[in-house]
C-alpha cells in the first residue's frame, strides 16, 4: 500500500537534503545563496528522475525505521529507564506518596516554588 506519491517523497527528500546543506554550510562559514539555489536545483532534478526507485528504497528505508530501530530504542533506552527507576524506587508521578488522594498537600509546599514556577 503505498500512501505517498514518488513524486512527493522526491520533493520531501530534496527538502531534507538542502535543510542539512543549509546547516552545514551556515555552521562552516561558507553558505551562498548562488551555491544553496544550484544545490537545490541539481537535487530536485536528480530526485525526480529517480523518483521510481527513490520511492521503493524509503518504503525499505521506513520498514526498516520502524521495525528495527525504534524497537531497539524501546528495548535499550525506554525499558532500561523503567528498570533503573523501579530498582532507585524513583517516583516521578509521585504516585506512592498519598494514600487516599493524588492531590499534594498545600501545607509541604514552599512559598518560593509557588511564584517561580518555571
Amino acid at each position: 500500500m503505498e500512501l505517498s506519491s514518488p513524486r512527493f517523497k522526491a520533493i520531501a527528500v530534496t527538502a531534507g537534503f538542502s535543510l542539512w546543506f543549509f546547516i552545514i554550510s551556515s555552521a562552516t562559514g561558507l553558505f551562498s545563496f548562488e551555491a544553496f539555489a544550484i544545490f537545490v536545483a541539481i537535487t530536485i532534478s536528480i530526485t525526480q528522475i529517480f523518483a521510481l526507485k527513490l520511492s521503493k528504497a524509503l518504503d525499505i528505508f521506513a520498514l526498516i525505521n520502524t521495525k528495527i530501530f525504534l524497537g531497539i530504542l524501546f528495548v535499550f533506552v525506554v525499558s532500561l529507564y523503567g528498570i533503573f527507576f523501579k530498582v532507585l524506587h524513583i517516583d516521578l508521578l509521585r504516585l506512592k506518596k498519598q494514600s487516599s488522594s493524588y492531590w499534594l498537600d498545600t501545607d509541604k509546599i514552599k512559598q518560593s516554588t509557588i511564584f517561580r514556577q518555571y
